[in-house]
């Protein structure tokens, strides 16, 4: 295909190319992950569909999801859709060794789901609170993991540089 972004005929962005689990573009013609549907879900579908993307490790296909839903839904629930949606990017950023990265979307999507939660608006069953703490936790542990390989890489430099 030609130009810089698949689009249907309405201008719209669509997934026209295969990208692997963390979102990452790949050539055309290379098998990469399914697709998640662009049509947007009802908001039980749409959580349970993110949850189960993100225990697949797809934590940016679980955004997209999200993000279906926050452009499509009820506009009193912009900011949780945005907050969770941004709390994927953020498990993204971290799975692919951008903390920094990690650490601002994290503080972005706590700031939309703490405001959300103020106004007290449905959370469709869902502990913002857990969710919040439960991505903090992740991304620390996929930080602390991507510290002790670039440690290892070190030491490992120091012991062959040393033969």
């Amino acid at each position: 295909m030609s130009g810089s972004r698949d689009r249907d005929a309405a201008g719209r962005a669509r997934q026209g190319r295969p990208r692997d689990a963390l979102g990452r573009p790949l050539p055309y013609g290379s098998v990469g992950v399914e697709p998640v549907p662009e049509e947007p879900l009802d908001a039980e579908p749409t959580l349970a569909l993110a949850r189960r993307l993100v225990e697949e490790g797809r934590p940016f296909a679980a955004h997209e999801v999200l993000e279906n839903r926050w452009k499509t839904g009820p506009s009193v629930e912009r900011e949780l859709w945005q907050g969770l949606a941004q709390l994927c990017v953020a498990l993204t950023h971290a799975a692919r060794g951008n903390a920094v990265g990690a650490a601002r979307l994290l503080e972005r999507g706590t700031g939309r789901l703490e405001r959300y939660a103020a106004q007290g608006g449905p959370t469709y069953g869902l502990d913002l609170h857990h969710v919040v703490d439960s991505a903090s936790k992740r991304i620390e542990g996929q930080r602390i993991g991507q510290q002790r390989i670039e440690q290892q890489r070190m030491d490992q430099g120091r012991v062959d540089g040393d033969t």
